[in-house]
């Protein structure tokens, strides 16, 4: 994770958070917000490998804001939250995919939360990926039977011709299905 949002009211909390992600030399970006509604503003312009959210904020807790972050799919967030408050908070925001951590935090607990944080970071970062090449996939096979529907219709082939003709096509050719699917349309579909 390169970048970190803070969000907290306590310049206090901000401080200490800061010089305790500092510490560890792979944060590149630590940036500040002192409330909800300035993290959100800074969050229009861009987005955070990491948000830590210290509640309760000064004009709203923080749960929502940090709903929000999660529904993104861009960040992990952490909110920090009264020990005494841990369970209820965790039970709001837990299917959203955001850590809690009870106050007083120690500097132990906040390593290995930030270890956990990193290591879905890196996994959902992992499925998202497969999950774009699986799309690609899915569009590519759909654009090749497209093709092979116009080549049905228009040439008079079987499926199974149609289907040939496009992978020898891309063999001869040395490109993809795909392009060659693309031609196709080009041809016929004005």
């Amino acid at each position: 994770m390169d970048s970190i949002l803070i969000v907290s009211s306590s310049l206090k909390v901000s401080s200490t958070l800061e010089e305790l992600l500092k510490f560890n030399s792979s944060y590149n970006e630590i940036v500040m917000a002192r409330n909800a509604g300035e993290a959100k503003r800074i969050l229009l312009d861009r987005d955070f490998d990491l948000c830590i959210i210290n509640t309760p904020l000064t004009d709203e807790f923080g749960t929502n804001l940090a709903i929000n972050i999660a529904n993104r799919e861009t960040s992990q967030v952490m909110l920090i939250v009264k020990s005494e408050l841990e369970d209820e908070i965790s039970d709001k925001v837990e299917d959203y995919g955001i850590f809690v951590v009870a106050k007083p935090v120690n500097r132990q607990l906040f390593w290995s939360a930030l270890k956990l944080i990193s290591a879905s970071h890196n996994r959902m970062k992992g499925l998202k990926k497969q999950n774009e090449q699986l799309q690609k996939k899915i569009e590519d096979i759909k654009f090749v039977d497209r093709a092979k529907c116009v080549l049905i219709e228009y040439l008079k082939m079987s499926e199974a011709e149609a289907h040939r003709f496009i992978e020898k096509q891309a063999m001869d050719l040395r490109v993809t299905k795909r392009e060659i699917a693309s031609r196709i349309l080009k041809t016929y579909e004005k």
